[in-house]
């Protein structure tokens, strides 16, 4: 039975949706206003480890994201603070493009995925959550990745920890 939406004055009617509530999200969003600096930025200055950071090149470098989809979703960002794929010089972009190809065999070598989806969001109305430094997800997928766990226990399954899928990555790359 669903739960019915309680009306909010000022937020219009109830849409039908549940929202997950993640607070934890904001300082890696950029939502925590004692930090201004980009974690983009900061996780190059890291060890790979501590970054998670699955290879570095000269203009660019492959990360795992701290909140993945799943297993094995990695970004790819360039080491220049910039907001757009149009902003990249000639050199990066072909690292960018470079490191994206390579992701992509890397995560096949490690785990056979069925598919991917590679995508940009490009500012914060398309979805960035850290509109200001331009990355690209490139996320594994699996023939019923998408089961009920998340839809329906609202929990997302992870074979194995961060760390673990670094050590597994940096290795494929």
């Amino acid at each position: 039975m669903q739960e019915q939406t309680e009306l909010q004055d000022g937020v219009g009617d109830p849409d039908g949706f549940a929202r997950l509530w993640t607070p934890h999200r904001m300082a890696y969003v950029g939502g925590d206003s004692s930090s201004t600096e980009c974690p983009f930025c900061r996780i190059p200055t890291l060890s790979d480890e501590d970054g998670l950071i699955v290879a570095r090149g000269e203009k660019v470098y492959a990360v795992l994201n701290l909140y993945p989809y799943n297993p094995g979703h990695l970004m790819v960002v360039p080491y220049r603070h910039l907001p757009d794929y149009t902003d990249l010089d000639d050199a990066e972009f072909a690292e960018f493009n470079e490191f994206s190809r390579h992701a992509l065999q890397a995560i096949r070598r490690a785990s056979n995925p069925h598919g991917f989806n590679l995508g940009i969001n490009a500012g914060a109305p398309a979805g960035a959550g850290i509109a200001g430094h331009l990355h690209q997800h490139v996320v594994p997928r699996w023939s019923g990745d998408a089961n009920f766990m998340p839809v329906v226990g609202q929990t997302k399954v992870l074979p194995q920890l961060l760390g673990q899928t670094r050590e597994l990555l940096a290795a494929a790359w």
